[in-house]
């Protein structure tokens, strides 16, 4: 059974909060990529920005918008740190690779929209730096998938479960989100998980397989 954390402690591992050692994998490595990948609506946005939360604690953290639609308030929702938090909006994606190029140079987690028609090389290349600047990369395409081989984990998005609305209407207790996990922390295998987002700087790992119906979200 897992406990309830508010808010982690600064000191501990940067990436979602622990739950055991079955979540280990889903924490960020120092110089590794982290890709979240699916359509929108399943919560990957919000999954992402809980990445920067214990980064904030100690160091500047960054998002690079490329839709326009990340809200600061969505950040600071979850935990990160206001004064930490740099949010840049960048949809050319002719800049794209420089802007975030320039974000690795100086801040230890990053987590990026990746917008469409990005080259192979361009996203091996910003791996190559993220490895020798040690830092930490979360990527989310908006279309299409990332090169095989660039995560070292990776989070495909299957589907959403909400729970407290039905038919559209109630209260919004909390959703879990239905992801399959690889990569090479993995050691080339795939994994079903579900990580639960009751909200307020907490997403964390649901102990077992993903099973039972799912209502996708629209959006």
């Amino acid at each position: 059974m897992f406990d309830r954390v508010n808010r982690p402690q600064q000191g501990l591992r940067v990436g979602l909060p622990q739950y055991g050692r079955q979540s280990d994998f889903l924490q960020l490595v120092p110089g590794r990529i982290v890709g979240l990948v699916g359509p929108p609506g399943l919560g990957l946005t919000r999954l992402g920005l809980s990445y920067l939360v214990e980064a904030s604690r100690i160091g500047p953290v960054a998002a690079v918008d490329v839709r326009g639609w990340l809200a600061p308030a969505a950040a600071w929702e979850m935990g990160v740190e206001p004064e930490r938090l740099v949010v840049v909006r960048c949809a050319d994606r002719r800049l794209w690779p420089q802007v975030l190029a320039a974000l690795l140079e100086g801040v230890g987690v990053v987590f990026a929209e990746v917008p469409g028609g990005i080259g192979d090389q361009h996203l091996r290349r910003l791996a190559a730096l993220t490895r020798a600047r040690k830092g930490s990369l979360v990527l989310r395409p908006l279309t299409g998938d990332l090169p095989t081989g660039l995560t070292h984990l990776r989070l495909q998005g299957a589907g959403v479960d909400w729970e407290g609305v039905e038919q559209g209407r109630g209260r919004l207790q909390s959703r879990r989100l239905q992801l399959e996990a690889s990569g090479s922390v993995m050691a080339g295998m795939t994994r079903q998980v579900e990580v639960e987002d009751v909200g307020a700087d907490l997403v964390r790992l649901v102990p077992g397989v993903v099973a039972g119906r799912t209502r996708v979200a629209v959006g």
